[in-house]
């Protein structure tokens, strides 16, 4: 497993990072087959595993954190907060007194005495990023977190974080994360050249594309399908969607060409941007991993890059409905766009 340098942090990282999201309750419950999954991705060379507070009520850190036992030392262990974590407005954001409970939470369920990569899981409207910043530099400095990141942050958010800390004299963030796929190229306009001007590492999660890429027959079917909150995914009455299926039709036979799986091909081509550090996979099963594991040395050549490039063009999100984050407050709130 080929590694890269996280940002400016000096810690060395496997390209291919493994996402536990998928463990607990919203993907695969048996906790034991989680922990298998864990260890056989430590076993091929991926040392960073990136889970959330979140994911699955915390959850998924309880399952990493039994699955690191007796090998913490290996592996560069991020985790994120911000979303909530409960009904009371106060358990979620960015404040200095939701951080400071928050990573103790984290840190318990883990089961560790720090965190390597401690991310910002949203930007946070109602909280100043110099508040934010400055706990975190605290968690630095109390050894508790090593480095600090974002996550989905807009590139003008993440300017104003790299300024405030600069004037405050705050830790930098080092990091992003952001979704990105061949069908989710968006963010090469202006969000990965911009982690770039600050050296900033970045973590991008989603390659397949909630399955989209995975190479499935038909990839409006299954787990990711199963809310409401992505069924607009998949829903190809949708142009959207429609445009979706016709791109993922011509890239599957691009890949055929190639001798390469869909998922192959898919990861591949994240992999070959120069400003991605490492693409996080979240399995849900053990087959899927060891699938995903098989192409991690996988590297295609200029031409199959500018043969998709012909198919999604650079900078494009195919359905702009892929994105279901809420709206930001200028646009829900009518007080702040009215006199």
């Amino acid at each position: 497993m080929k590694r890269r340098i996280l940002g400016g942090t000096g810690i060395s990282v496997s390209e291919y990072a493994l996402g536990a999201m998928m463990f607990g309750a919203m993907g695969n419950t048996d906790h034991g087959e989680c922990i298998r999954m864990i260890h056989t991705a430590l076993d091929a060379g991926v040392n960073l595993v990136d889970t959330a507070d979140v994911y699955s009520g915390g959850e998924s850190e309880e399952i990493v954190g039994k699955a690191l036992k007796g090998r913490r030392e290996e592996v560069v262990l991020a985790t994120k907060f911000g979303l909530a974590m409960g009904d009371d407005p106060k358990q979620r954001g960015g404040s200095a007194r939701w951080i400071r409970r928050a990573v103790e939470d984290s840190l318990r369920r883990l089961d560790t005495d720090h965190i390597d990569l401690y991310q910002m899981h949203r930007p946070d409207p109602d909280t100043d990023i110099d508040e934010t910043l400055a706990v975190l530099s605290d968690l630095i400095r109390a050894g508790k977190v090593r480095a600090i990141g974002g996550s989905f942050f807009a590139p003008e958010e993440t300017v104003e974080a790299q300024w405030a800390a600069e004037r405050r004299g705050h830790h930098r963030l080092r990091t992003e994360q952001s979704p990105y796929s061949i069908l989710t190229r968006g963010v090469e306009n202006r969000v990965l050249p911009t982690a770039q001007r600050y050296g900033m590492g970045v973590l991008t999660f989603g390659p397949l594309n909630s399955g989209w890429l995975s190479g499935r027959t038909d990839p409006t079917t299954g787990h990711r399908n199963a809310g409401p909150a992505t069924s607009k995914m998949f829903d190809l009455s949708k142009p959207g969607v429609k445009a979706k299926a016709d791109a993922v039709q011509k890239l599957t036979a691009l890949a055929a060409e190639a001798g390469l799986p869909l998922a192959h091909l898919a990861i591949a081509f994240v992999r070959s941007h120069p400003a991605v550090t490492a693409v996080l996979i979240g399995p849900r099963r053990p087959e899927q991993l060891a699938d995903l594991l098989s192409g991690a040395d996988v590297e295609l050549s200029d031409d199959i890059l500018d043969r998709i490039d012909a198919i999604v063009p650079p900078g494009v999100d195919v359905n702009p409905d892929d994105f279901f984050i809420d709206p930001t407050p200028p646009i829900t709130d009518k007080r702040l766009r009215r006199r």
